[in-house]
């Protein structure tokens, strides 16, 4: 298997797999995107059969409905063993492109109490913007959508919203993983407790933490598709060592240009090194034995 030779030849012990962007995110039609969300569960259980101690897998979940969501959830966790799920960013909901589902809502509890209850990890991944979003912001400045901005933007904005709408202090153990270093949001964790905890809480924002907590209790990012060692000190700074862990972001970045760089990244500590490397996805996904795992 090439990804398995990949691995080997960077010194990559462990990965878990998941459905490229937009995926079931981009499906309108729910009929078609719960089809879609099994088929696509089938097919990558099928393939890391046999390689449990090198791969792993992400649900692919369709979010039309978030029972039908918490239902597919359960199958992967409790039949195929998955590590949790991975969904790109709002669900789209018409034709068009223009209107899109968050999950930050009340009615979207029922779901959140099943990731809570199956205590995995839920990756918020980013997708390209759609419809009358992408025509009136990114068409006219196109180089802009993906990585350079459109990403951070999108994730930064679902994320928030479930802080604000209270998700967290509904479901105190949930744990939500976003990438790219944090898609921005550690650079402005000043501002954002500033606002939050000065001028929203007193107009009535009606969060039970700050931000600095909910990021110590309930957010996690990856260096996915960020490979600079003075922002990643800086990450560590502002939201712990504890809270990060190294991703590739394979196969939109290369496994060279991650691997070389993490291999020749100093910090403080070894021990820290080896948190981000690998303890800390260890703890955080309960991965058993796994080539190198104790390295």
């Amino acid at each position: 298997m090439l990804r398995i030779e990949k691995m080997d030849h960077f010194g990559v012990g462990y990965k878990i797999l998941s459905y490229t962007a937009p995926g079931v995110q981009d499906v309108w039609q729910q009929d078609k995107a719960d089809a879609l969300a099994r088929e696509v569960n089938d097919y990558i259980a099928s393939e890391i059969k046999g390689y449990e101690t090198r791969l792993g897998a992400f649900a692919t979940l369709s979010m039309h409905d978030p029972k039908v969501a918490s239902e597919e959830l359960r199958r992967c966790v409790k039949h195929y063993g998955f590590k949790g799920a991975l969904v790109n960013d709002t669900q789209r909901n018409d034709e068009s492109g223009s209107s899109m589902i968050f999950y930050d809502g009340p009615e979207w509890d029922v779901f959140w109490s099943t990731v809570q209850e199956l205590d995995v990890p839920f990756y918020l991944h980013p997708r390209n913007p759609t419809g009358v979003f992408y025509e009136k912001l990114w068409a006219p400045r196109k180089w802009l959508v993906g990585p350079p901005l459109s990403f951070a933007q999108g994730v930064s904005l679902h994320l928030l919203g479930m802080v604000t709408n209270g998700v967290f202090d509904r479901f105190p153990k949930l744990q939500v993983v976003i990438g790219h270093l944090g898609e921005h949001l550690p650079f402005d964790l000043w501002r954002i407790n500033h606002w939050f905890e000065d001028i929203k809480k007193p107009l009535g924002l009606d969060c039970k933490k700050t931000i600095r907590e909910y990021f110590a209790q309930n957010i996690y990012i990856t260096t996915s598709g960020h490979f600079s060692t003075p922002t990643l000190e800086y990450c560590i700074k502002e939201i712990g060592v504890d809270r990060i862990l190294f991703s590739i972001d394979y196969p939109f970045e290369s496994f060279e240009d991650a691997c070389i760089w993490y291999d020749g990244v100093t910090l403080d500590s070894e021990e820290n090194v080896k948190k981000i490397g690998r303890d800390n996805a260890k703890k955080l996904f309960k991965l058993g034995q796994f080539k190198d795992d104790d390295a």
